[in-house]
């Protein structure tokens, strides 16, 4: 088969989304369709993670054996050859600063530009962090120009004006997990284009500008993590990575039921619900025994009543989260949007409505594809992936990028000249371990920093688990 050399960055803007997950990587290759101005899905590629453990790469070669897998078949299903991926980013490790900056334009009659933000937030990009951290997105919150407040990013290039404020959220990631991605991805023979933090692609994927607008909040149930993401008024407001998903759940079926890891998969994946009530204690599954030992018989309802219980850990979580934004329920027009692959669990949906108190709906990565796209990445597993494909396609297109390489960071950049800052992180969870004291995005500050679950970031108003099932383990 001959392939299409096609370079990324080029008139085509073919695009690579590379999904390194907890139970799978996924490889999907896309273009816009001119005609829809939709995304194309050439090809994509699926296999098994096993160098992954709650989003962070731990083993290295077994990480890049599997990008390789699956960027080969995605390479033969879209006849490209791949060269260049964008790929994303979470984890615990994952934090963000609120950050206030102040400044007065020479000409307050010239309009503010887009390449004016673009330029602000490039040295941004530049502030001190703590030690071991990168900034991977600087997203604008509100501007306030001449005492006007509360402008959005899109609504401020056309103004004019001199005194201008400005608030971001600064997301910065763990240096070391951004080397062990960047490492696998090289041993794979590829090139990392640049990392985009998940919640932001997984919404890229499955909401709409309405569905921001009216106020939404996205829950992307991994196989590690549970990923939030929370917009208001079209700005992305709060985001949070819960560690437990649908790994947690497996983990909970096994011991509760004593029975194998494969053999708990495939019982959750096939009889799997979050509510005991709609089951029956009559309705027996048989797990086959080992080597000749009697099968163990598990009821449906014993089987609902540990992954409920696990479930509701998770959703109470993600009402926490929730209640962290500070903002009445009724404002969330857009109820909640569950994706990812724990997002495919029977009866997850009520159980998310009867702790958050708001409407659930399923979110499929479908209305932002062509219809001639494969049928099969209508699934929830695939949301990060396109996500990606969506999220890097503007970014070619538009000439510029909203996340930072790891070569393009500089440790002895200091703040930005005549600028004022004012920076603290948004809270910490008090179940986490102290990290070591480092630089302040003060300059000149020392503070005691720690590691924390959940994290703020700012808005963006512009943009699985495999469950792998095995017939003969559960009858």
């Amino acid at each position: 088969m001959e392939e299409n050399q096609v370079a990324l960055g080029e008139d085509t803007d073919v695009v690579v989304g590379l999904d390194i997950g907890t139970t799978k990587v996924v490889a999907v290759v896309g273009c816009r369709d001119k005609k829809s101005g939709k995304i194309r899905i050439l090809g994509y590629g699926r296999t098994e993670s096993v160098g992954v453990v709650r989003g962070a790469v731990i083993n290295l070669e077994k990480t890049a054996q599997a990008i390789h897998v699956a960027v080969e078949e995605a390479s033969a299903n879209s006849e490209i050859d791949i060269k260049e991926v964008y790929v994303g980013i979470a984890g615990q490790h994952i934090r963000s600063y609120p950050s206030e900056t102040s400044y007065v334009r020479e000409d307050r009659e010239r309009v503010f530009t887009r390449q004016e933000i673009e330029d602000l937030k490039r040295q941004m990009s530049c502030s001190k962090v703590m030690a071991g951290e990168r900034i991977i997105h600087v997203i604008p919150q509100t501007f306030e120009v001449d005492g006007v407040a509360d402008i959005l990013e899109d609504d401020v290039v056309g103004m004019v004006g001199a005194n201008v404020k400005v608030s971001f959220n600064i997301v910065t990631a763990d240096a070391g997990a951004m080397r062990n991605i960047q490492r696998s991805v090289e041993m794979a023979g590829l090139e990392l284009r640049g990392f985009i933090l998940e919640p932001l692609v997984s919404a890229e994927a499955v909401l709409d500008e309405n569905d921001k607008a009216a106020g939404v909040v996205l829950v992307d149930i991994g196989g590690g993590t549970t990923d939030v993401a929370i917009f208001k008024n079209s700005i992305l407001c709060h985001t949070a990575v819960i560690p437990l998903a649908g790994n947690a759940i497996t983990s909970d079926i096994r011991v509760g039921c004593n029975i194998l890891p494969r053999q708990a998969e495939s019982l959750k994946v096939k009889f799997g619900s979050a509510l005991p009530s709609e089951n029956s204690d009559e309705q027996i599954v048989s797990i086959p025994g080992l080597k000749g030992r009697p099968a163990k018989e598990i009821s449906l309802k014993q089987l609902a009543g540990i992954i409920g219980a696990r479930v509701e850990e998770i959703f109470g979580s993600v009402a926490c989260e929730i209640n962290n934004c500070e903002c009445d329920l009724d404002r969330f027009i857009g109820g909640v949007v569950l994706t990812g692959g724990g997002a495919k669990l029977r009866h997850i949906d009520k159980v998310c409505e009867y702790l958050t108190q708001l409407n659930t709906r399923l979110g499929v990565p479908k209305e932002h594809i062509t219809s001639d796209s494969p049928k099969e990445l209508g699934d929830p597993v695939f949301a990060t992936a396109i996500g990606l494909v969506i999220y890097g396609i503007r970014c070619e297109e538009e000439n510029k990028r909203f996340h930072v390489a790891l070569d393009d960071l500089r440790e002895d950049e200091g703040p930005i000249q005549e600028i004022e800052e004012r920076r603290e992180p948004v809270h910490e969870a008090p179940s986490m371990e102290p990290g070591e004291g480092t630089e302040d995005l003060d300059a000149g500050s020392k503070r005691k920093g720690r590691r924390w679950k959940g994290f703020t970031v700012g808005n963006l108003t512009n943009y699985i688990v495999r469950f792998f099932e095995d017939d003969d383990d559960v009858r």
